[in-house]
């Protein structure tokens, strides 16, 4: 079956394709989860480094989040600028990193129920 195209003020329209809402909710629903999902992993994993320096228990860890909180409140503004920096640039690379070991799971498969995590 042949569809007619439009013709309006003299010029031949094609029929617009129509966008599928369902799965564009479905898609921003699955990136915000990776994305929340990416989120946790990192501060997972910024808590995993204070717990292996603190000799991988929590007293040590606490220690040293002890330590460093009583330097940061005795730091300069310059300082507590600089340390921001750091903490910003390390997440940026830990993000980086873990959305590259998750780059499969980025996009969801186009049918739900055929998808190779579903079975």
């Amino acid at each position: 079956m042949a569809t007619i195209p439009a013709v309006v003020d003299g010029a031949t329209k094609a029929p617009r394709p129509k966008v599928d809402v369902g799965f564009l909710l479905y898609f921003y629903l699955h990136m915000a989860g990776f994305l929340a999902t990416t989120l946790l992993i990192t501060w997972g994993l910024f808590v995993l480094f204070f717990l292996a320096i603190g000799g991988l228990s929590v007293d040590g860890m606490m220690h040293q989040l002890n330590n460093m909180a009583s330097r940061y409140v005795a730091a300069d503004a310059a300082r507590i600028a600089s340390f921001k920096h750091v903490l910003i640039v390390a997440h940026l690379a830990l993000s980086a990193a873990v959305i590259f070991f998750r780059r499969h799971s980025i996009l969801p498969s186009r049918d739900p129920k055929r998808s190779k995590a579903n079975g």
